[in-house]
C-alpha cells in the first residue's frame, strides 16, 4: 500500500458557513458532467464527500450498485450518514479515508470521484494515481475542482479583490493549489492516466436570493471559519482586514446588478482496460 503523503491543511474546515454551501451541492450541479456515464449496477467511490449530498445523490442514480463516501474528517461522516439516512438509501457507506493512500484492493470500483478535493491535497498526481488504481479496467475516473483565479464577477466592488488575493495566499500556505481546475489535466497525465476527456463547468449567483445567500456564507467564512483562523494565525490578514473583506462581500450581495461566477475544470477519464 503506498504511504499517505498528504501536507496540506484543509483551508474551510466544517464551520457552518462552509456547510452552508457544500450541503447546497447535488449531483446535478456538481458532477454533470459524469452523470451520462453512470449505469444502474455501477460501484462508486465518492472521495471527499463531506456531508454526502453529492453522494447520495449518486446512490440514487446506481439503485443496483453501491456508493462508498470517503473523507478524512470522522466527524463530518455523521452527517454524512443522517443525509443518506434521511433519504431512505440502503447502498451507500460512509468511512474515513486519505485519498494519497486507499485502503481498497486494485481494480475495486467502476467509478471514482471526487468534487472539490484535488486542490485541498498535498500531492494531487499521487491521489490521482490512487484513484487510478482502485478503478477498474474501463471504469471512470472523475474530477472537478474549481479555479479562483478565474473566478469572475461584477461590479467591481472594492475589496473583493483583496479576498481573491488572501484567499490563494492561505490556501498555498497550507499546502494546497486554488487554481486546481486548470491543472486536472497536466495531474491527470502526471498521474498515467491517457483516456481524459477535460470540460469546464460554472457555477453562477445572480438572482437576489443567490446573491445573498453566496455572499452571506462568504462573509461569515471570511471571519468565522477554520480559513479565518489560518488567514489571522499565519500573519496573512488582521482581523481588521478580514471584517472589511466580508463587509465587501456584503456590499457586493446588496447589488441589484450584482453577478458571480465560479468556474470549474472537469476530467474523465477511463482507465484502459
Amino acid at each position: 500500500m503506498p504511504k499517505a503523503q498528504e501536507t496540506a491543511v484543509y483551508t474551510h474546515g466544517h464551520h457552518e458557513s462552509v456547510l452552508r454551501s457544500h450541503t447546497w451541492r447535488t449531483a446535478a450541479n456538481s458532477a454533470a458532467y459524469l452523470l451520462g456515464s453512470l449505469k444502474p449496477h455501477m460501484k462508486i467511490l465518492d472521495i471527499g464527500c463531506g456531508p454526502g449530498t453529492i453522494t447520495a445523490d449518486l446512490a440514487e442514480l446506481v439503485p443496483d450498485g453501491h456508493v462508498t463516501g470517503v473523507d478524512r474528517a470522522p466527524d463530518i461522516l455523521d452527517r454524512a450518514r443522517s443525509t443518506a439516512a434521511a433519504r431512505g438509501l440502503a447502498n451507500v457507506d460512509f468511512t474515513v479515508a486519505d485519498v494519497h493512500a486507499l485502503d481498497y484492493p486494485d481494480d475495486t470500483f467502476c467509478v471514482v470521484h471526487a468534487h472539490q478535493v484535488l486542490q485541498h491535497v498535498g500531492d494531487p498526481v499521487q491521489a490521482l494515481r490512487e484513484m487510478r488504481r482502485v478503478t477498474r479496467p474501463g471504469g471512470y475516473i472523475a474530477v472537478r475542482d474549481a479555479d479562483y483565479a478565474a473566478m469572475t464577477w461584477y461590479p467591481a466592488v472594492p475589496g473583493l479583490d483583496d479576498w481573491l488575493e488572501l484567499y490563494e495566499r492561505v490556501a498555498r500556505a497550507g499546502g494546497g493549489e486554488p487554481d486546481a481546475g486548470r491543472r486536472l489535466t497536466s495531474w491527470a497525465l502526471a498521474a498515467g492516466l491517457t483516456d481524459i476527456t477535460a470540460t469546464s463547468g460554472t457555477w453562477t449567483f445572480a438572482a437576489p436570493e443567490e446573491r445573498a445567500w453566496w455572499s452571506g456564507l462568504w462573509a461569515d467564512r471570511t471571519v468565522a471559519s477554520s480559513y479565518a483562523e489560518r488567514a489571522t494565525q499565519g500573519g496573512h490578514a488582521t482581523t481588521e482586514e478580514l471584517e472589511a473583506v466580508a463587509a465587501a462581500w456584503r456590499e457586493w450581495g446588496r447589488r441589484e446588478d450584482g453577478w458571480f461566477t465560479v468556474l470549474h475544470g472537469e476530467i474523465l477519464c477511463r482507465k484502459e482496460p
